[in-house]
């Protein structure tokens, strides 16, 4: 069982989109209350590469398990060395380390591009989550408190940094 990386291409697109949508419906890592369409996901992906920024996926078996991107934090010219970065796995290849894998090679993309910091936004229900950024020298650098609201409950966002070194 061999898994490996490769840039996002176009017809990768319909995979992520069931990733995506996947956790819109069940769970509370993304904080949208609807389910994407293959257009808007195309967009959002292609958004971010034409801002220079990576889209990476996992490959099993031929078959995307996985992928992980990173885009600007804010849009105000001062936080160009802070990217913020999202990693997805399918629901069926939890637990093989594709997690891992993708959050190896976006680090090393970020600090090939010179960037200075990275941070991923965690509600703070998904301690496995906190848990996995920790093993990678991300800390906790705040919470915020009934930032969201999704499946009739208040949400707080947990804010981890990685200085990039």
């Amino acid at each position: 069982m061999e898994i490996y990386l490769r840039p996002y291409i176009e017809s990768d697109a319909q995979t992520i989109l069931e990733i995506i949508n996947y956790n819109i419906i069940n769970s509370t890592s993304l904080y949208d209350y609807n389910p994407r369409t293959l257009e808007q996901q195309k967009y959002i992906l292609q958004d971010k590469i034409t801002k220079g920024y990576p889209v990476i996926v996992a490959i099993l078996n031929n078959e995307v398990v996985g992928f992980g991107s990173y885009s600007e934090f804010r849009f105000r010219e001062a936080y160009k060395y802070t990217v913020e970065h999202s990693i997805y796995v399918s629901n069926n290849f939890q637990g093989i380390r594709i997690g891992h894998l993708l959050i190896e090679e976006l680090i090393k993309i970020a600090k090939n591009q010179k960037l200075h910091t990275m941070i991923g936004v965690i509600d703070a229900e998904n301690q496995v989550s906190v848990k996995f950024h920790e093993k990678y020298g991300f800390k906790n650098v705040g919470v915020i408190k009934e930032s969201g609201y999704k499946f009739d409950r208040w949400l707080d966002s947990v804010f981890m940094q990685l200085i990039l070194k």
